[in-house]
């Protein structure tokens, strides 16, 4: 079968022509993939020579956090541009459970007008707030309005291309060129207002005032649509900025303060971490990292009844840690792993495969997990506490897959491999700088040497040269390559994160996450009763998105009702995660499920099958986790910080 991605959208209309891209637009796309790139060496570079600066001459340099952080917001248009270009944006995508082809066809042509229409007034939300928002104070050599310029030249660039992507020809082509065009119509607040400044004309001023009025008579249909579009395919980021751009319209504030928030959310160093680690994860799947470590857990456990079990939990566990992607670790790993547990170790097949596929997600409690760092800063919590949170429920976690596929290994009657020193040593040998990267990360988070950034700077530094330089699997002119292929991850959750802020802080101006926690309270009084509705709601999130998305989404939400009911920002974390994982596992629309599916080429009915036993393991420690805080907040009492 097929897999679509979340956010990844076919172009299979049979009437349109092939889509050749032109020498122009080739030249483009690797100007474009190369200041990409560039801008995410820098991020890696620039943490780590600050670092090293401060450590020999107990010095910092001047003015360097702002370049970084300004490298961040450029980093984060560029990725969005290079997503859009690969069609990968993250989405709920339903559209994938569809059988008409003609339906699909004609979703998706609706989903990228109405995307290229609604970015359009995205892009011009810019250059008012570049005007009026900004001073012009120097960042590095620039001025910080001459970085800014991405917003609107990067989301414009996007809107085209969504444009683009329909694919539609003749007479046709004029939808797309309408929708940029209506898009450009309705931004003429923020034209007008980048034009004359707060001194408006009286007939523009009226302008304005008439689509404020209409934008809030039509606000109810407006967003039932907007959210029914979400299920059709539209990317969530561009369903986010429709509902903050028409709400925040409808309430007659200037649009403007949407590129407010997008400059201050990409301008953030508490998000920095989140490419420099997901390029890490790339740089262990690009290489031949895996097979190393198989086979130095294989050769250190296969003596042990259920050892390979326990060398691939640990391995996924690893990968899935750094990626932050359970995806990845099924794609990179499962094809070695199900080779050794089926072929070499003789373990079923359906169990083989059942294993794989549950314990895709079983890192995602371990530091430097990337959806870890989004709910601290979502929740306004310090990354060390969620760090700590998070290790006794993930090591519950992966003692309880462990001991369930040792109960298996022994009742099966699984063959032991003689234990080898000479052969594990030398396995060993080979894989012992991956295997002390971990280990380095923690000590220096949790000892305060290094801060998050700096750590994730000096981790895609050390990765690079373990990969490229010492193991030479990844060829110097490659490297590139692997930078690309952290984009779609790092562009999704961006995009996602860069509307996040001003959708959240409309949500807190209409104040109805506290009206919610109040309502929830007189409907739900027992705290226990709301963390198993909570643990059902987050089961069914998990099966629709991906966990980026759903942070990004849903957290802003769960938060206030945490503090209504007393519940510790650290545990709600890790009950939301923990929940997520599992999610991805959960029937009928499971994200690992279909990964699986294609993956070791098996029906989906059958996926389901095998990792039924594996779904049980997994719920049992959610409860345990949602209803024992004290193994969420144990370390974090334990070692403060």
């Amino acid at each position: 079968m097929t897999v679509i991605r979340p956010g990844e959208i076919r172009n299979e209309d049979p009437d349109a022509k092939p889509r050749k891209d032109s020498r122009f637009h080739a030249v483009l796309y690797l100007v474009e993939n190369g200041l990409c790139v560039l801008s995410m060496a820098s991020l890696a570079l620039l943490p780590a020579v600050k670092a090293l600066k401060r450590i020999i001459t107990h010095t910092g340099i001047s003015g360097v956090e702002a370049l970084i952080v300004h490298l961040l917001l450029l980093t984060g248009l560029l990725t969005g541009m290079i997503t859009t270009r690969k069609e990968e944006h993250l989405s709920i995508a339903l559209i994938q459970y569809f059988s008409g082809e003609t339906i699909k066809r004609r979703l998706r042509i609706f989903t990228n007008l109405l995307s290229a229409f609604i970015v359009t007034i995205l892009a011009f939300c810019g250059p008012a707030f570049i005007r009026i928002g900004l001073t012009g104070r120097i960042i590095g050599f620039m001025p910080d309005r001459i970085f800014a310029l991405i917003i609107p030249v990067g989301y414009l660039v996007i809107a085209c291309r969504f444009a683009r992507r329909t694919g539609l020809t003749g007479w046709k082509r004029v939808f797309p060129v309408l929708a940029l065009l209506l898009g450009a119509a309705l931004s003429f607040p923020q034209i007008a207002k980048f034009i004359w400044g707060y001194d408006l004309p009286v007939w523009a001023f009226n302008i304005s005032d008439a689509l404020s009025l209409a934008a809030w008579y039509t606000r109810l249909p407006v967003v039932i649509f907007l959210l029914v579009s979400a299920l059709a395919g539209t990317p969530l980021f561009v369903v986010m900025a429709g509902l903050v751009l028409f709400l925040l319209e409808g309430m007659g504030s200037p649009l403007d303060v949407v590129a407010t928030d997008i400059y201050s959310a990409l301008t953030s160093d508490s998000i920095i971490a989140i490419p420099l680690f997901t390029l890490v994860g790339f740089f262990l799947s690009e290489s031949k990292a895996g097979e190393r470590l198989v086979m130095t857990f294989r050769s250190f456990f296969s003596w042990i009844p259920g050892g390979m079990i326990i060398a691939t939990v640990i391995i996924c566990a690893f990968f899935t840690s750094f990626t932050g992607a359970s995806g990845v670790t099924i794609l990179a790993l499962g094809g070695i792993l199900f080779t050794i547990l089926s072929e070499h170790t003789k373990y079923p097949e359906k169990f083989s495969i059942g294993l794989l596929t549950s314990v895709g997600s079983v890192g995602l409690l371990f530091p430097p997990s990337i959806p870890l760092i989004l709910v601290a800063t979502l929740s306004e919590t310090d990354v060390f506490k969620m760090f700590a949170g998070g290790l006794l429920p993930g090591l519950i976690l992966v003692a309880a897959v462990i001991g369930f596929g040792i109960a298996a290994s022994v009742r099966i009657k699984i063959p032991v491999e003689p234990f080898r020193l000479r052969g594990a040593l030398s396995s060993l040998k080979g894989s012992c700088l991956e295997i002390i990267l971990p280990f380095f990360l923690v000590i220096s988070y949790f000892s305060g040497f290094l801060s998050l950034v700096e750590i994730g700077a000096a981790a895609v530094i050390y990765i690079s040269i373990v990969e490229v330089l010492v193991h030479r699997d990844i060829a110097l002119k490659d490297i590139p390559r692997v930078f690309l292929k952290a984009v779609p991850i790092t562009g999704g959750v961006l995009a996602i994160l860069a509307l996040s802020q001003s959708l959240s802080f409309y949500i807190i101006d209409t104040n109805a996450p506290a009206n919610l926690a109040e309502w929830m309270l007189v409907a739900v009084s027992s705290k226990y009763l709301f963390l198993l509705l909570l643990n059902l709601a987050l089961l069914v999130v998990g099966c629709l998105m991906d966990i980026f998305s759903a942070i990004l989404i849903i957290l802003p939400l769960v938060v206030p009702l945490g503090q209504a009911y007393g519940i510790d920002p650290v545990h709600l974390g890790i009950i939301f995660i923990i929940n997520l994982e599992v999610g991805f596992l959960t029937p009928p629309v499971g994200l690992n499920l279909f990964l699986a599916s294609y993956r070791f080429k098996k029906p989906f009915v059958e996926i389901c099958r095998c990792v039924y036993p594996f779904l049980i393991i997994q719920f049992a420690v959610v409860l345990l986790a949602t209803y024992a805080p004290s193994l969420s907040l144990w370390l974090t009492g334990l070692f403060g910080h």
